[in-house]
């Protein structure tokens, strides 16, 4: 049996109103609010976040591969799926991918997982899709996008939904598109798209499935594809093929509550069924992007069995509402700013961030094998390796110590209104870990009015800063969600 072993999600913390884009530029607001990525958020951290959450109670080490989907990569010419593999404590011989351009890329992804795991060279497939897309202000299509993460492990074992069967079809039309040299998404006129592409390819690839697996629409306990720009045109083609709206994960839902989300738009209705199902339950999932992908799922017993995952509906519920549009413009730098009359920043260090890539990306610190007192270092303190145990003194006497997935507790804190901020004040704390271990971090998706000591925090995967193309990754802690 080979098919989803386990699911996650991330959705920022931040919402906004989409009534803030009108009254920023008049016109029309779409009802309803839009997730908006923070300024130190992208694709790469959210599909970690979701990673993670997919990953909360699993061994990463049984993982042989790695595929990240996304059309908004921080790199043109970088592989971000390697970079991950480290803040996930994946193993060095796994399979790292990325899959590109294509807003059906995560089920692209999934097709790929499925092939190798059927072919024996893997046994296990951590699959992950987010998008940070935008889109030109003042348009409507900026206030449909939304950022998002999903992810899905797909294996020969402990499998919550067998993948019975799949089909898959290629269309060409410049429907959507961004090239080498845009900043925005473009899109061609909406009647041809809707009419010569979408309302015919999807309904194809889910017609060519059904007639595969000798099934009919009423065999599904739910049906779940993801919608065009125009999210009505989903309906027209789920009526088209006879579903009743009983079998349909309404897509106006999420994209009333977060927006369109790109590469993770289908994979995250899939989590949302799956959150609801039942063993037994026949789900009909696809994806449509210059084509589409169709898949027949079969949910098991064993999903009663998963953990606790915060997933799609824990994520939504956790939120911030956005005061401003002009944050998100700062957010994502579309305005320029007046720069802060402070010494530049230095530039980042490629050999220094390789050689310290375990202590930075992964967050590894030390065990004294004595007394087990944790620490760690991330150079914001020392400059210097670790070597001596801060209790007992032992000399160079350690294990490896993970400190990502250890909550915290705030022990002191500063809100700083000097320094360089896109969203000041600049909130650091020094916490102390769960468990021993004591180190200085930035704080994020925080109000600074609801600081405190002793406030619970968990650690986050965060873009710091960006650098001569080069984007600098490492952790911060914010307050628990969900």
């Amino acid at each position: 049996m080979i098919g989803i072993t386990s699911y996650g999600a991330y959705i920022p913390w931040h919402r906004m109103d989409r009534q803030l884009f009108r009254e920023a530029w008049g016109g029309f607001a779409i009802p309803g609010e839009r997730a908006v990525a923070y300024y130190d958020e992208d694709s790469v951290n959210m599909a970690m976040e979701a990673a993670m959450d997919c990953l909360r109670d699993m061994d990463p080490h049984t993982v042989d591969g790695l595929y990240f989907a996304t059309t908004s990569s921080p790199y043109k010419e970088k592989q971000c799926s390697a970079l991950m593999g480290i803040p996930l404590d994946l193993r060095r011989d796994i399979r790292s991918v990325d899959i590109t351009s294509s807003l059906r890329g995560g089920t692209t992804a999934v097709a790929m997982a499925l092939d190798a795991v059927r072919a024996g060279t893997a046994e296990s497939i951590l699959v992950t899709a987010a998008d940070t897309r935008m889109a030109a202000p003042s348009g409507m299509v900026e206030q449909a996008l939304g950022d998002a993460a999903a992810a899905l492990l797909l294996g020969n074992k402990d499998v919550i939904a067998e993948i019975e069967g799949s089909y898959s079809i290629s269309d060409e039309l410049v429907a959507t598109w961004r090239s080498d040299t845009d900043t925005f998404v473009r899109s061609w006129e909406d009647r041809m798209v809707m009419d010569e592409s979408y309302s015919k390819v999807m309904p194809e690839a889910i017609t060519g499935l059904m007639k595969k697996c000798g099934l009919t629409t009423r065999d599904f306990a739910r049906v779940v594809f993801d919608p065009p720009g125009d999210v009505r045109r989903h309906g027209r083609v789920a009526g088209q093929l006879g579903f009743e709206p009983a079998q349909l994960l309404d897509p106006a839902s999420l994209f009333m509550s977060v927006g369109l989300l790109g590469c993770a738009m289908s994979l995250m209705m899939l989590i949302s069924a799956l959150e609801q199902a039942k063993p037994g339950d026949k789900i009909l999932f696809a994806s449509y992007g210059n084509g589409a992908d169709a898949f027949l799922l079969q949910v098991t017993d064993a999903i009663e069995k998963l953990g606790e995952r915060r997933g799609f509906a824990k994520h939504l519920q956790s939120k911030h509402m956005m005061r401003s549009y002009n944050d998100y413009l700062r957010w994502r730098d579309i305005v320029p700013l007046e720069m802060a009359r402070r010494p530049e920043r230095g530039h980042i260090s490629v050999a220094a961030n390789w050689r310290e890539r375990k202590t930075i990306l992964g967050l590894w610190g030390i065990k004294c094998r004595r007394c087990e007192t944790p620490q760690y270092d991330s150079g914001a303190i020392s400059t210097t390796p670790i070597r001596v145990c801060a209790v007992c003194q032992a000399l160079d006497d350690f294990d490896d110590y993970n400190f990502a997935r250890k909550k915290a507790t705030v022990f002191s804190y500063t809100q700083d209104m000097l320094s360089p901020a896109v969203d000041p004040p600049s909130s650091v704390v020094m916490i102390d870990f769960e468990g021993g271990g004591r180190s200085l971090f930035d704080l994020t998706d925080r109000d600074p009015e609801d600081v405190k000591v002793g406030m619970e925090v968990e650690m986050t995967f965060r873009k710091v800063f960006a650098d001569r193309g080069i984007s600098n990754y490492f952790w911060k802690a914010r307050p628990i969600r969900c």
